[in-house]
């Protein structure tokens, strides 16, 4: 679905001012059955390069390409009409220079219909976001937590503890002042969270942070207990699909098996012959 068939849906600016107002509900989508399932609830949607683990079976987001995020993005897309959505640039898609981001955001926006693109980092980012935001391409940022920097980082750690919490303040300011009309803090104590929530002007979308930012996300498949390989402490699962899905499969399993399945009701008869 295109941008233009999607005009009730909020724009950047719709979210920025939503800043210290009612709470911005997120969730990410990969696919258009689940965009569709939460584009009523959802202020925005994201497509994550989570999908690489998500979907892909992928080890961490590193591997995942841009065709996977153009060819995700359209399926969302498909299914979402008031929901606005957000697409992931992936990993070396942006950090080489503000243009070659600039190519990337601009082809993901165009083949897909996003209204903005995120990208992670914080004072090393805050240059290309700039050049993005003023190049019309509005960018939701990511600090704290940068799954895309997990080598460096040293692994999935809370990020902003004690001296630490000085450079994750820092990069909140440099990429609100570059433009950016959101900012993801992702793993970082409540306490930094609602400090960057009070000190900056963009909207704190909180995911392992605190009830006090201005929004909330979580993985859609974590949060419906869909992808089970592990559950970080901030994920609250609100359904156990993983665990129904087993079950009906083997349901499903034993009743082939049994020849219980299909039933007569579940097959074609021959059509009886016309007089």
């Amino acid at each position: 679905m295109s941008a233009t068939a999607r005009k009730s849906a909020p724009l950047p600016d719709d979210i920025m001012a939503m800043k210290g107002g009612t709470p911005i509900v997120s969730l990410t989508a990969y696919t258009t059955p689940m965009a569709a399932a939460m584009d009523a609830h959802c202020d925005f949607v994201l497509v994550g390069d989570s999908v690489g683990m998500v979907l892909h079976g992928l080890p961490s987001t590193l591997g995942v390409t841009m065709e996977m995020m153009i060819l995700h993005g359209q399926a969302v897309a498909r299914g979402l009409s008031t929901a606005m959505m957000v697409v992931d640039m992936p990993f070396g898609s942006y950090e080489e220079s503000p243009e070659q981001a600039f190519r990337n955001a601009a082809r993901i926006m165009a083949e897909t219909g996003a209204a903005a693109v995120k990208l992670e980092g914080g004072v090393h980012m805050a240059e290309t976001t700039a050049f993005l935001a003023a190049r019309g391409i509005p960018v939701m940022a990511h600090i704290g937590l940068t799954p895309q920097s997990i080598n460096t980082l040293g692994g999935y750690k809370v990020q902003g503890r004690d001296a630490a919490a000085e450079q994750v303040m820092r990069d909140a300011s440099a990429v609100s002042d570059a433009g950016a009309f959101a900012v993801v803090l992702e793993k970082v104590p409540a306490a930094l969270a609602d400090r960057i929530t009070e000190t900056v002007a963009t909207p704190t979308i909180g995911i392992g942070a605190s009830a006090g930012c201005d929004g909330q996300i979580l993985v859609v498949d974590d949060m419906l207990g869909l992808f089970t390989a592990f559950k970080p402490k901030f994920v609250k699962r609100y359904a156990t699909l993983g665990d129904d899905i087993d079950k009906a499969i083997a349901s499903y399993a034993d009743e082939v098996r049994s020849r219980a399945f299909p039933a007569p009701e579940h097959i074609f008869a021959e059509k009886a012959p016309s007089k």
